[in-house]
C-alpha cells in the first residue's frame, strides 16, 4: 500500500471515529431504512439454501473419527422456484396498452431489454427470496433500460405493509487496490419531500472487509459521472422503481413489507429432503461390491513404491478391478467372503417421496408435481384435473405480477416524460400517467387442454359466434397480420361456385359452327 493511500486511510477512519464521516457497518443502520435488520439475516439464508451453500455432513466413521463430506441434496428450492417461475410468465407473455403509441413505445423497451426471457430469470430468484425490484435508468446512448435488484438489494424507507413509496438500491463493487480487495457499495436512495417534490441521492462507500459497508467517500472514486443528487419537483408523479413481493401474509415479521419465499416456511421439510437424499447417495457409494480375500492374493509384482517384490506371485487381478479387498489374518481359515450390503432403495425412495408430497402441500403445487405417483402415462385432461392446486398458486402470484408490471410499466414513462435524463434534454414520451391502462396476457400452456379448447371454439365459429381470424390467433398463436394471410389463401384455395359459372352461353358467344 502506498504511503498517500494509508495517509487518506487514516484520516478516513479518524474522520469516521468523529463523526465527521459517515459510516455504516449494516445498510439498515443508516436512520432512512425502515425496516427490521433480522428481515435481510432471514433473506441471507434463504439465498443459500437458493445458492445449494449449505453446511457439509459429519459423521463418524467405523474407527470412531470425526469426518464431514459435501451434502448431497437435491436443492428443491431452486427447482420449485423455476417451476413456479416458468409457468407464471414466459417468453409468450405479451403487454399491451390501450393507446397505440405508448403501447408501441413500451414494446419497444421490453424488446431492448429481453424483458419476458429476464423477468422470467429474475422472478425464479424472487420466489426464493421473497421479492425483486426494478428501476428504468437511461445508459449513455439515451436508450432505457432496466435495472434488477434481487430480495437483499432493496431496502424500504416510508412505506406501509401494501405499498413502498420510498427505497434505497444498494449494488456491490469489489476492486483490488495495492493488492487488497476493496468492497465499494452504492446506495441510490429514492424519497418524496412531498407529493410533488423527488429526490435521487447517490452515496458510495469503502470498507475493507466484505460483511461492513464503510465510510462514505466521493462518488467521483468510482463513478465520475454520477450526479449526488438529482431533485424533479411538479415532474415525477410516481415511484421510478416497481417492487414485486410473493403473496401471502409475511409471518416471519407481520409489519414487514417485505415477502417471504419458499425457505421461509419450508425449512424443514427441505431439510428433510436433503437429509434423506443425502444419506441414499452415501449408502450406494458405500453399498458398492466388495469382496474380502486373503491380501496374499492381491500381492502385486515388480516394483512397488520402490520396494521390490516377490515375482514368485503374479497378478491374479485386472489393475483396475477396485472389488476384491484384502484382508489380514490366518490364511488357512480365510476365505473369499462377499461382503456387499445390500441398498435400501425402496425405503428410501417411498421416504423422499413422502417428504416432496409434504413439499408440494406447503408450496401449494397438485400431487405429482415433485413426487412419483405411480400413474403412468396422463391424458391432458387429466393433466389439467391435477394440476388444479398449481393453477390456484399460479393464479396468487400472477396477482402480484400484474401489480409488479403496473409500476414498472409507470416508473418506465415517468422516466421517458423527463427531458433531462436524455442527452438532448428532449422526452421520450409525452402524456399523462395516469391514464395508462396496461393489459397483460399470460400464456396458460398446460393448464388448458388445447384439443378441447380448438373444439369448442370451433363449434363458436361454426355458430357465427366467433370471427375466424380470432379462432386463428387464439389457437395457432398467429399475428393479426398472418391470420389475415391465412384467410385469404384459404378463400383463394376454394373452387368457383359462383352463378356465373353456371350460366348458359349468351347469344353471339357460342363457339359452335
Amino acid at each position: 500500500m502506498s504511503l498517500i493511500q494509508q495517509i487518506k486511510d487514516w484520516f478516513r477512519k479518524g474522520g469516521a471515529k468523529l463523526g465527521m464521516v459517515k459510516s455504516l457497518t449494516n445498510i439498515t443502520d443508516d436512520n432512512r431504512v425502515s425496516i427490521d435488520p433480522m428481515e435481510y439475516e432471514r433473506i441471507k439464508l434463504a439465498k443459500l439454501y437458493y445458492k445449494d451453500d449449505l453446511p457439509k455432513v459429519k459423521y463418524r466413521n467405523s474407527y470412531g473419527e470425526y469426518r464431514q463430506r459435501p451434502l448431497s441434496s437435491l436443492n428443491v428450492t431452486k427447482l420449485a422456484s423455476k417451476k413456479l417461475a416458468s409457468i407464471i410468465f414466459n417468453e409468450q407473455c405479451s403487454l399491451s396498452l390501450e393507446d397505440e403509441t405508448t403501447n408501441e413505445f413500451i414494446n419497444e423497451v421490453v424488446k431492448d431489454n429481453k424483458f419476458n426471457m429476464r423477468f422470467e430469470q429474475r422472478l425464479e430468484t424472487a420466489i426464493a427470496l421473497g421479492g425483486l425490484a426494478a428501476r428504468p435508468y437511461v445508459d449513455d446512448n439515451d436508450v432505457i433500460r432496466i435495472a434488477w435488484a434481487n430480495a437483499d438489494q432493496f431496502y424500504p424507507l416510508r412505506n406501509n405493509t401494501d405499498d413502498i413509496s420510498e427505497c434505497a438500491f444498494a449494488s456491490r463493487t469489489v476492486k483490488t487496490e495495492n493488492d487488497r480487495n476493496v468492497y465499494y457499495t452504492l446506495l441510490e436512495f429514492h424519497e418524496w419531500d412531498d407529493a410533488k417534490t423527488y429526490h435521487i441521492t447517490n452515496e458510495l462507500y469503502r470498507s475493507y472487509q466484505s460483511d461492513v459497508i464503510g465510510e462514505q467517500v466521493a462518488l467521483e472514486t468510482l463513478y465520475p459521472n454520477l450526479a449526488p443528487e438529482l431533485t424533479f419537483t411538479d415532474v415525477i408523479t410516481k415511484p421510478l422503481f416497481a417492487y414485486f413481493r410473493t403473496p401471502g401474509a409475511n409471518n416471519k415479521n407481520l409489519d414487514s413489507p417485505l415477502g417471504v419465499g419458499i425457505v421461509d416456511n419450508s425449512r424443514n421439510v427441505i431439510d428433510a429432503i436433503n437429509r434423506t437424499h443425502d444419506m441414499f447417495v452415501h449408502e450406494v457409494r458405500m453399498g458398492k461390491r466388495r469382496i474380502a480375500v486373503p491380501a496374499e492374493m492381491l500381492k502385486p509384482t515388480g516394483n512397488l513404491y520402490g520396494n521390490e517384490v516377490d515375482d514368485a506371485h503374479p497378478v491374479l487381478f485386472d489393475k483396475d478391478e477396485d472389488v476384491y479387498q484384502g484382508m489380514y489374518g490366518d490364511t488357512d481359515k480365510l476365505s473369499v467372503t462377499d461382503l456387499t450390503s445390500d441398498i435400501r432403495s425402496t425405503q428410501f425412495k417411498e421416504s423422499i417421496d413422502y417428504f416432496l408430497r409434504e413439499f408440494e402441500q406447503q408450496l401449494g403445487f397438485s400431487s405429482g408435481t415433485f413426487s412419483y405417483d405411480g400413474q403412468g402415462v396422463k391424458t391432458a385432461t387429466e393433466v389439467v384435473s391435477e394440476n388444479s392446486a398449481t393453477y390456484q398458486t399460479r393464479s396468487s402470484y400472477l396477482t402480484q405480477v400484474e401489480l409488479f408490471l403496473n409500476q414498472l410499466v409507470n416508473a418506465i414513462l415517468e422516466v421517458a416524460s423527463v427531458g433531462q435524463f436524455f442527452s438532448d434534454g428532449k422526452p421520450r414520451w409525452t402524456g399523462n400517467v395516469e391514464d395508462v391502462e396496461l393489459s397483460v396476457h399470460f400464456d396458460d400452456g398446460v393448464f388448458i387442454d388445447k384439443d378441447k379448447q380448438r373444439a369448442d371454439e370451433m363449434q363458436l365459429v361454426a355458430a357465427g359466434i366467433m370471427p375466424k381470424l380470432e379462432y386463428l390467433k387464439r389457437n395457432f398463436g398467429l399475428s393479426e397480420e398472418d391470420a389475415q394471410k391465412w384467410l385469404a389463401q384459404v378463400t383463394n384455395e376454394q373452387p368457383d361456385f359462383s352463378q356465373g359459372s353456371f350460366q348458359e352461353p349468351i347469344d353471339g358467344d357460342s363457339n359452335e359452327v
